[in-house]
C-alpha cells in the first residue's frame, strides 16, 4: 500500500488521471462528528438512565467489573425470496435454506454500561438502514460509542435496501422492490428487538482474554502482496475459565459456497456453528479486512465447510487456553468521516459524463448491470441528484491490559492494505482487532495503489473509460470512483483522509 502517508519513498504514477464520479458491486470531505465516552468506575449515572427504562438486567446492577449477555434471533426469510451479492439480469429467488442465518447479539457490561455488538448474516446495510437502527438502540439507552452493527457479508443472504442497488445489481422491478423493503424494515425492527431482549436478559460476571492464531486460505484477488492470515479471539469466561462467549475474526470474503439457490452464511456461519458446538460457548464473527480478499479453491457447498471447519479448529483449539487477560471496553468512540468521489460537477464535465454512460448503455457486450448503473447515472444528472461523497462510520474500542487491545470498526469493504499499515503502527494484530463492513457498507474502500491502476474491481475502475465509475461502484450504484492523491501536491484523496479518520478513532480510544 503505497502513499505520501505510507510510503514516501514510492512515487505515484504521474500518468494517473481522473475526472468523474463511481460505480456499484460485480457477481463475482473530511468533516467528521465524533462521540466519545469515557467510562468512570463506578457507571452510576448510565446505570440509572437505563433503569428508568426498565432494560437494565436483574444482576450486579451498576456493579464494577465486566459481565457479559448474548442473544439470537433467526433472520432467515421465507423460500421464494431474493438472494443478495453477485450481479446478474434476473433476481436470484431462493429455493429454501442450507443453513439459518441469525442476527446475533453480545454485549459486555463494563461498570454497569452496555457495549453492544451485533453481526447479522446478510451482506451489508446501506446508511439508511444503518441510521434507523442505530437512533432506535440508543433510545434503549445505548450510547452511540457503545452500539456497533455488522454485516457477515454472505453472498448468499437476503436482498436489502439501497446497497447493493436492487435494480442496478439485480434488475429488480419496482414490485421486486417493494418486497426487498418489506423484509429490510421488519428486519431492523427485529435486530432493535433483539438488542432491547439483550439487555433485559440476564448478565453473567466474566473475565476476558484475548489471542491471535492463523489460517491461510485467503489470497489476494487484486494482485496486490497483502494477504490476510490473522485470526483474533476474544473470549469470556466464567471465572471457573470456562468460555461463555467467543468473538473471532478473519479477513476474506465470505463467497466460498459461490451463487446458490439455497440461503446460507458461507464459511462465516459454518464456523460459528462449530466453535459454538465444540465449546458449548455463543460465538460470533466479524469480518475483517476483506476487500481484496478471496478464499482459495473452487466455489461450491464443499469449499463452504471446509474453509468453515478450518477456521472453526483454529479458534477452538485456541479457547482451550487462557489468552491476555483484558477489561472493559474501557473506552470507546464513533466518528464519521466524509469520502471524496472523483467527480468534477461543472456543466460542462456533466455534459461530457452523459455522453460517457450513453456509450455505456448502449454496448450490449457489456454485463446488464453496467447498463442499467449508466442508465441510473445519467438520470441522476440530469437531475442533479448525484453524489460527490461518501460518508463512511468509523468506531473504536479499547480493552485494557498488559498489553491493551484496541478494537476498530471500519465501515465499507475495506481493503487489507489499510490493515497491514495500521497494525504496523499499532502493534500487530496482538493489539489491533481491525474489522470492516461495519455499520454500513456504502463501498468498496480503496489504497492510492488500487487507484492508480488503469482498471480494478475494488478500486472501481474499468479500462473503457478509466475516468466514471467502473468494478465493484457501478453494483454500489454511485456516479464516479473515489478519488486518490497522483502526485504530492494534489489534495488529499480517500486514502489519506482515510487514514487520518482511522488514526484519530485510534488515538482517542
Amino acid at each position: 500500500m503505497t502513499t505520501s502517508a505510507m510510503d514516501a519513498a514510492n512515487p505515484p504514477n504521474a500518468g494517473w488521471k481522473v475526472s468523474f464520479v463511481n460505480n456499484p458491486d460485480d457477481p463475482q470531505g473530511q468533516h467528521s462528528t465524533v462521540s466519545r465516552r469515557r467510562l468512570l468506575t463506578g457507571g452510576s449515572i448510565v446505570a440509572a438512565s437505563l433503569l428508568g427504562q426498565g432494560l437494565v438486567g436483574s444482576s450486579a446492577r451498576g456493579a464494577a467489573g465486566t459481565e457479559i449477555s448474548t442473544g439470537k434471533i433467526d433472520i432467515t426469510p421465507a423460500a421464494g425470496t431474493y438472494l443478495a451479492g453477485y450481479g446478474v439480469d434476473a433476481p436470484r429467488r431462493s429455493t429454501g435454506t442450507a443453513a439459518a442465518l441469525f442476527a446475533r447479539c453480545t454485549i459486555w457490561w463494563y461498570a454497569g454500561s452496555p457495549h453492544v455488538i451485533v453481526s447479522v448474516d446478510v451482506l451489508g446495510f446501506a446508511r439508511g438502514i444503518h441510521r434507523s437502527i442505530r437512533s432506535q438502540v440508543l433510545s434503549l439507552g445505548v450510547a452511540s460509542a457503545d452500539f456497533a452493527l455488522t454485516a457477515n457479508h454472505t453472498h448468499n443472504g437476503p436482498v436489502l435496501s439501497d446497497k447493493l442497488d436492487p435494480f442496478i445489481a439485480y434488475g429488480m422491478s419496482n414490485a421486486q422492490q417493494a418486497q426487498v423493503r418489506t423484509y429490510s424494515d421488519g428486519l431492523a425492527t427485529r435486530i432493535v428487538q433483539l438488542v432491547r431482549d439483550t439487555l433485559r436478559g440476564p448478565r453473567t460476571p466474566c473475565t476476558l482474554d484475548y489471542q491471535t492464531v492463523s489460517q491461510h486460505f485467503s489470497y489476494n484477488r487484486e494482485g496486490l502482496p497483502y494477504v490476510e492470515s490473522d485470526v483474533p479471539i476474544l473470549t469470556a469466561r466464567t471465572p471457573g475459565g470456562a468460555p461463555l462467549a467467543v468473538l473471532f475474526s478473519y479477513g476474506c470474503h465470505p463467497v466460498a459456497a459461490g451463487p446458490q439457490t439455497l440461503f446460507d452464511p458461507d464459511y462465516p456461519g459454518d464456523a460459528v456453528s462449530r466453535v459454538e458446538a465444540a465449546t458449548g460457548a455463543f460465538a460470533q464473527f466479524l469480518l475483517g479486512a476483506a476487500g481484496d480478499q478471496n478464499p482459495s479453491g473452487t466455489r461450491g457447498w464443499a469449499q463452504r465447510s471446509m474453509r468453515g471447519g478450518e477456521l472453526a479448529q483454529a479458534v477452538t483449539s485456541a479457547v482451550a487456553r487462557p489468552g491476555n487477560p483484558l477489561t472493559g471496553p474501557t473506552t470507546t468512540h464513533y466518528r464519521e468521516v466524509s469520502l471524496p468521489l472523483d467527480v468534477t460537477p461543472t456543466a460542462d464535465n456533466l455534459r461530457q459524463l452523459s455522453a460517457v454512460y450513453g456509450a455505456r448503455m448502449a454496448n450490449t457486450g457489456l454485463p446488464g448491470y453496467y447498463r442499467r448503473h449508466a442508465q441510473q447515472m445519467i438520470s441522476q444528472v440530469e437531475a442533479g441528484t448525484f453524489a460527490t461523497s461518501i460518508p463512511l462510520p468509523i468506531q473504536s474500542w479499547t480493552f485494557t491490559g498488559a498489553p491493551s487491545v484496541r478494537l476498530l470498526l471500519a465501515g465499507g469493504e475495506i481493503v487489507s492494505g489499510y490493515a497491514v499499515y495500521f497494525r504496523a503502527r499499532y502493534g500487530t494484530s496482538s493489539r489491533l482487532l481491525f474489522a470492516g463492513y461495519a455499520n454500513e457498507v456504502p463501498a468498496y474502500l480503496p489504497s492510492d495503489e488500487l487507484l492508480r491502476m488503469p482498471s480494478t474491481y475494488a478500486g472501481g475502475i474499468d479500462s473503457d473509460f478509466p475516468g466514471i465509475a467502473g468494478g465493484s461502484m457501478t453494483v454500489y450504484g454511485w456516479l464516479g470512483h473515489f478519488r486518490g492523491k497522483p502526485d504530492a501536491s494534489s489534495p488529499d484523496g480517500v486514502e489519506q483522509i482515510l487514514i487520518n479518520a482511522l488514526d484519530a478513532a485510534l488515538t482517542a480510544a
